[in-house]
């Protein structure tokens, strides 16, 4: 017999955000998943502790994307005045997210963003 939908037992749940095959590997360069946060997108898809939905930011002026956040970590690539950044997670002083337009995915100095309208 099958068990009724309940807050331990939510059908929503079981039907909605249930991985439906095996978890995607996370490709660093332009899939947002890292081992303890992905973009909601991948829900579904990967499996992780927590999904986070995008933050819209634009670069003030031509900053650039980085492989961790420091300032010494490899270049991933220069983005012009304007960009769209979804910001997936913030510490300190860099967000880390998804250039919309490319996908790549990085970290970018906090200061040299700004909410996008």
């Amino acid at each position: 017999m099958p068990l009724e939908p309940s807050p331990t037992h939510p059908d929503i749940a079981e039907r909605f955000l249930a991985l439906s095959g095996p978890s995607r590997a996370g490709d660093p360069g332009h899939l947002a998943v890292r081992g303890d946060l992905a973009h909601i997108k991948l829900a579904g898809q990967c499996f992780v502790p927590h999904y986070a939905v995008p933050m819209p930011h634009r670069a003030k002026a031509e900053t650039v994307l980085r492989s961790q956040p420091r300032d010494t970590a490899d270049l991933i690539a220069t983005l012009a005045h304007g960009t769209l950044f979804e910001v997936l997670d913030i510490a300190g002083a860099w967000a880390w997210g998804q250039v919309e337009h490319d996908g790549l995915v990085g970290y970018v100095a906090i200061a040299d963003l700004e909410h996008a309208a």
